[in-house]
């Protein structure tokens, strides 16, 4: 497997500081870590806080203060209490504010952080992206090996079970980390190895894309059936979008795709509840606003692109709380209290559906709307399939509510193409593009037209 880039913070070169280089290794997207050479053990807060007082602390002032102890102080503190970091993750800073804490923290402090506590750091939005995926790809190695270690200890069978599921859940996860046909670099953006577990890779590069697009699943998407193939999903949009923007001469703009599996997906027992789509909804704002802060004054084009159960929690979040997109493309959508485009933080009104003729999904309302109806206001695209008037590719159709991201569909086709902003080349239901449209009647022209 091709390495990753290698992440560096080096702190300045004092007595007391040290120069640690964190690089992904070869091996299963191993994190290597190596200390040159000195310790990260001399008390780095003479006079501050202590370990003894530390978790009385709420907010930034306790991530301070946790990078203020030692590493052997560190350690103690969250053997001490076991339940910190779960507390925090669950509770966290504004984004803004971690954003601020990171940036204005010692090298030292960022440095024991990671290599003592990478669970925090990699899931807490408002950290760097390439410091959560150093942090994580640490975390997942450490809990795969945790887990052989307990299973090689030898447990009873139904701990034995348990642990099995897990490690395989964990085992997707790096194989999700695998480069695809893009060649994009993946990042392993959140990850939660509890339960069910959730997981965020992100292929392409965050920190500087020009375009990103969010890729929410509905139902049946855990982590350990569908983290590898929603990667897979995601890398294959990055080649689409990246094909479009050469035809369209952008070739020079760059994009990325986040495979989110964020939140608990519904199955069959639960899906007519609303209760994991507002989960959905606040880890979706909390991944959102986490992106808004980590690029700062350099925003990229946003969009989220999410099917069936997801864009109930999408709209949701869109709806009711303090976040905002360029764009959102719902398919298979059962709706969500919204009753218009008017009521959802997208810019412009940019709201776009798609829905398979053989879909009942769209058509139940079973969430209060009709996202499809011509009274929300959304635009509709086409998914059925036929001949692409912009290159003559023939495009398959989504037949089912399962259909809408696969590659080499019109559905997926418009997905990628509102995903980068190009919205007169999306099809509508009848086969036909504004772009198309405006030249036919401006010029008589037939044929491709870009």
């Amino acid at each position: 497997m091709p390495a990753a880039p290698a992440v560096a913070i080096v702190a300045p070169a004092t007595p007391s500081s040290e120069r640690t280089l964190w690089d992904h290794g070869a091996a299963e997207g191993a994190v290597t870590l190596a200390l040159v050479p000195q310790s990260l053990d001399a008390s780095p807060n003479p006079g501050g806080v202590g370990p003894d007082s530390v978790t009385q602390l709420r907010g930034t002032a306790l991530l301070g203060q946790l990078g203020g102890l030692t590493r052997a102080e560190l350690r103690a503190v969250l053997a001490e209490h076991p339940e910190l970091v779960a507390d925090i993750l669950a509770r966290p800073p504004a984004a803004s504010e971690v954003a601020d804490w990171w940036t204005g923290s010692p090298a030292s402090a960022q440095l024991r952080l990671l290599s003592t506590a990478p669970e925090l750091l990699g899931n807490l939005e408002g950290v760097p992206y390439e410091v959560r995926d150093t942090a994580n790809r640490r975390f997942l190695d450490q809990a795969r090996a945790d887990i052989r270690d307990r299973l090689a200890s030898g447990v009873g069978r139904a701990v034995e079970d348990e642990l099995e599921v897990r490690l395989h859940m964990l085992e997707q996860v790096a194989q999700a980390l695998e480069p695809g046909a893009s060649g994009a670099p993946r990042s392993l953006v959140a990850l939660d190895a509890t339960g069910e577990g959730r997981a965020v890779i992100a292929v392409g590069d965050l920190a500087t894309a020009d375009y990103v697009s969010f890729l929410i699943p509905g139902m049946f998407y855990g982590v350990d059936a569908r983290i590898v193939a929603w990667t897979e999903t995601a890398d294959a949009l990055v080649v689409e979008q990246r094909a479009w923007l050469e035809r369209l001469g952008r070739a020079g703009e760059t994009v990325a795709a986040v495979s989110w599996i964020g939140y608990q997906t519904p199955t069959l027992v639960n899906v007519a509840s609303m209760e994991l789509a507002r989960q959905g909804r606040d880890a979706l704002t909390a991944s959102l606003q986490g992106f808004a802060a980590a690029r700062g004054d350099n925003a990229p084009y946003v969009s989220v692109l999410a099917h069936s159960y997801g864009s109930s929690a999408a709209l949701l979040a869109l709806q009711e709380n303090d976040v905002t997109v360029d764009a959102l493309a719902m398919v298979g959508s059962p709706g969500s209290p919204a009753r218009s485009v008017e009521e959802l933080r997208v810019r412009g009104g940019n709201v776009w559906v798609g829905l398979a003729e053989w879909d009942p999904i769209p058509h139940s309302g079973v969430f209060g709307s009709q996202p499809a109806s011509p009274e929300y206001g959304a635009r509709l695209f086409g998914v059925g399939g036929g001949a692409d008037p912009a290159t003559g590719a023939v495009l398959d159709g989504a037949l089912s509510h399962n259909d809408y991201f696969a590659p080499g569909g019109e559905s997926f086709r418009n997905l990628a193409l509102i995903g980068i902003d190009a919205d007169p080349l999306v099809l509508d239901p009848q086969g036909r593009s504004e772009a198309a449209i405006k030249a036919v009647g401006r010029a008589g022209v037939r044929g491709p037209v870009l």
